[in-house]
């Protein structure tokens, strides 16, 4: 992409990349209740709309990029016990908070996470049937790097699953951005160690090529039969597409 890239600490030295990687581990011992918190509770129920998407095609060999903690994961292996789920992230606290979870669910043998750049991942081609992403893809550095790679490590005729924020029309919007720019870089400035954290997710998903735009982008990165399925008035959004 040609704009330069939203970054979580804009004063601050490094690459988006360093700095991302920072604010996750930063964040990571109180992100999954914020998630809840912040979202209402949806952020499931829009998890479960993709992971039923994505189990109607039956894979075997599944990747999770940029894991995090790895909700996404977990509910695409209770949906698939027969399956194996690789999850990728660059945050390391992330990961371990996403491997107790996995312990707990007693998953080990069916999850396998590891710490590692979405933007080279390191897998050979065709490696897997799917590759999932959840609020994910708007983090990335380069964007076309990371959806080429996911294109990459797919096996012909697998899909990519991307779940991300988009930004609604209509009569929803002012309400949404009353939310994201205001109530909620001040719920996450009151209960974080890292305010500016809900700040850049805002902006990042200002600043992200959402619907057709993103479509389009998935396209050139060779994507074919590329569909956006908007939910919750155009909160979230899912996108999928072919190798």
């Amino acid at each position: 992409m040609d704009n330069p890239p939203v970054k979580p600490y804009a004063d601050a030295p490094g690459s988006k990349k360093e700095q991302v990687t920072a604010m996750f581990n930063r964040i990571s011992g109180r992100y999954d209740l914020l998630n809840k918190v912040l979202s209402m509770g949806i952020d499931r129920s829009w998890r479960k709309v993709l992971v039923h998407r994505l189990a109607g095609h039956a894979p075997h060999e599944i990747l999770d990029v940029a894991t995090g903690t790895a909700d996404l994961a977990i509910a695409i292996s209770r949906a698939l016990p027969a399956a194996s789920v690789a999850g990728i992230d660059i945050a390391r606290e992330m990961l371990d908070i996403g491997k107790s979870k996995i312990v707990q669910q007693g998953l080990e043998d069916q999850i396998k996470l590891i710490q590692g750049d979405a933007e080279a991942l390191p897998f050979p081609d065709a490696s897997f049937d799917a590759v999932s992403v959840a609020f994910g893809v708007r983090n990335f550095e380069n964007l076309d790097q990371g959806l080429g790679e996911m294109r990459r490590v797919l096996r012909p005729g697998g899909h990519v699953w991307i779940l991300e924020f988009s930004q609604p029309q209509g009569w929803f919007r002012p309400l949404f951005l009353l939310y994201f720019k205001y109530l909620l870089p001040l719920i996450g400035r009151l209960s974080s160690r890292d305010p500016k954290a809900y700040r850049y997710l805002f902006e990042s998903v200002q600043a992200f090529p959402e619907g057709k735009t993103f479509c389009d982008v998935m396209r050139n990165a060779g994507f074919r039969e590329v569909k956006w399925t908007p939910l919750t008035f155009g909160t979230c959004s899912i996108y999928t597409g072919m190798h």
